[in-house]
This record gives structure tokens, C-alpha cells and sequence, in this order.
């Protein structure tokens, strides 16, 4: 395995992380860069963890990883993207819009804003699949050998997501500008979708 080996796999992983945060971005049009950053070094750090975690806990972890990971994946992100497309239906369906006269003066609408916690929940469900290539690491290790220590494999899966992901959240931003009404909506139908995406893959 080489290094041309290991950015494809980065970027491969990174694939699930770089939708949740276009949808992101479509959610908060306005986004200031560094609560951007933060939500790209969230991905970028757990997809980094998870190949660690993976690698030391070596092939008895493997198994439980191959079990669970999907359904967790598919919870988590059904989960938050149910909630994200309840919020869309009810902001566009009893939007307030004050009038004087019939003319719309103001118009108030209440969008959900990305918590801590939900970041967290979205940090993770994209990145348990990585626990598996950590695995996969160790395997090519004692066989073939890595180009880098398998640490060093997942800082460049952690910085290849990072940076895709601040491009995401970007490209979510433009596009929350032209359908912020929708954002909300869109962007919990892309979350559902990558979770059962996610678990169709694992269980097949």
C-alpha cells in the first residue's frame, strides 16, 4: 500500500462528512468560518481517531465493529436528519409573516441551529467506518508493510476530510443562500439517505 493508496482511501472516507456538511452549511447560509472550521476539524479529528482506535484494538475489535457500525451510523444520522426534515416541514408550512396592509413587512421563521451535541452525534456516524480501515492497517502492515506508521495514515485521513469538509460547508453556504427555505428540509433527506446508504453497505 502506498501513499497514492492511502489518499484514496481518505478521500473515500471522507465522502460521508463532506455531504453532512454541505448540508450544514445550507442550514446556516451566514456560517462565520470559524464555527466552519470547527465543524470540519470535528470530522477531520474523529476520522484521525477512528483508524487509531481500529489499529490498536487490532482484529478482536474487528467483528463487533463490522456488527454494529452500520446500524449506529444509520440511527444516528436517521435520527438527525428526521428531526432536520420535521424542523423543514413546520418552517415552511407555518412561516410567520407580519403585513401591513396585505404587504409582508418582516418575516420570522424559527431554523434549527447546530448544537454541540448534534455535531458530535454527526462527528461520529460519519466516521465509524474508519475503525475498520485502522484494522485494515494493521493487517497491511504485517503483510506488506505501510508507507507511514498507521498513526501517521490516519493524520492524512484526518487532514484530507478536514479540508474537503471546510469545502463542503462552503459550497452548502452558497446554495443555502439561493434555497434557505429548503435548506432544512434538502439537508435531512441527504442525512437519512447517507445513513441508510451506510447500512446497506455494511449489512449486504
Amino acid at each position: 500500500m502506498g501513499i497514492g493508496e492511502v489518499l484514496l482511501i481518505a478521500i473515500a472516507l471522507s465522502m460521508d462528512a463532506f455531504a453532512v456538511g454541505m448540508t450544514n452549511g445550507m442550514q446556516e447560509p451566514k456560517m462565520r468560518f470559524l464555527k466552519m472550521l470547527l465543524i470540519a476539524g470535528m470530522y477531520g479529528f474523529f476520522q484521525f481517531l477512528m483508524p487509531v482506535v481500529g489499529y490498536f484494538s487490532s482484529s478482536v475489535f474487528s467483528a463487533l465493529v463490522e456488527k454494529i457500525a452500520p446500524w449506529l451510523s444509520f440511527a444516528l444520522l436517521g435520527v438527525i436528519g428526521g428531526k432536520m426534515i420535521f424542523d423543514g416541514v413546520m418552517e415552511m408550512t407555518s412561516r410567520q409573516v407580519q403585513t401591513v396592509g396585505g404587504i409582508p413587512l418582516k418575516e420570522t421563521s424559527q431554523k434549527s441551529r447546530l448544537t454541540m451535541g448534534t455535531l458530535l452525534a454527526q462527528a461520529i456516524a460519519t466516521s465509524i467506518d474508519a475503525l475498520a480501515v485502522g484494522v485494515t492497517f494493521l493487517a497491511v502492515e504485517t503483510t506488506e508493510g505501510l508507507p507511514f506508521s498507521a498513526v501517521l495514515c490516519a493524520l492524512i485521513i484526518g487532514a484530507v476530510t478536514l479540508l474537503l469538509s471546510l469545502g463542503a460547508v462552503e459550497l452548502g453556504k452558497r446554495a443555502g443562500d439561493k434555497f434557505s427555505d429548503k435548506a432544512g428540509f434538502a439537508g435531512g433527506c441527504v442525512l437519512v439517505a447517507i445513513g441508510l446508504k451506510i447500512l446497506l453497505e455494511g449489512i449486504m
